[in-house]
């Protein structure tokens, strides 16, 4: 689903119930379906609900960090974009990365993006910033979204069968986590914020080699 409906139905972010049970892809996709038709006001009578669209004026689920995962590997969970080209987030090591879990339909997710446009094109920063939206539709629907606010430079990868936040334990978006190059998590953030800020570096900074000498 991407964002499209009336004002009276925007939601600013989802929350993601975790389960006990084991998770099939398609007990999964359900679940998740569910949530995203609980937290998005839709109109469960329709075949095909329509997503609300973002507003900059949501309230956004309270902001912090958590350090409590640390050490958990990247998970193995296969993304794809408008390309059809596969990711394979476990393979990404060598270089520190800061995976980000968004939505169209999420107001402060898209809030957040153009800082983090902005680091992904900061060589200096160090970090391979992958952003990987929950939607339900196509990569090339997610694309076009990205491509109408200025933010074309951020991949458009996309995991719409939602096991990507079961396999991270995310209960709202946005969901920010870094990795260190051995692709180790380092920290989670619940909540958008500025990532250009100085407090945004220090903390990337974490996920970097520590000096030789």
């Amino acid at each position: 689903m991407i964002a499209d409906g009336p004002p009276s139905n925007r939601p600013p972010h989802i929350a993601l119930e975790p389960s006990p049970l084991p998770w099939s892809p398609l007990f999964k996709s359900l679940v998740l379906a569910c949530a995203l038709i609980a937290a998005g006001g839709c109109d469960r009578q329709s075949s095909a609900p329509a997503q609300p669209e973002v507003e900059a004026g949501a309230k956004a689920p309270a902001a912090k960090l958590d350090r409590s995962q640390a050490g958990k590997a990247l998970p193995e969970v296969t993304v794809r974009d408008p390309d059809g080209e596969q990711l394979e987030l476990d393979s990404l090591t060598g270089k520190p990365v800061l995976l980000n879990l968004w939505a169209t339909w999420c107001a402060p997710c898209v809030k957040e993006l153009p800082t983090l446009q902005a680091i992904a094109n900061r060589a200096d920063v160090g970090v391979e910033v992958v952003t990987v939206s929950q939607d339900s539709g196509e990569p090339a629907e997610v694309q076009k979204f990205l491509d109408g606010r200025g933010l074309a430079q951020l991949p458009a990868w996309i995991n719409s069968e939602g096991a990507l936040p079961f396999h991270l334990g995310a209960q709202t978006l946005p969901l920010t986590v870094l990795y260190d190059a051995e692709g180790k998590e380092v920290w989670r953030w619940f909540g958008d914020r500025d990532w250009t800020d100085a407090e945004s570096f220090r903390l990337i900074a974490e996920a970097m080699p520590a000096p030789q000498g």
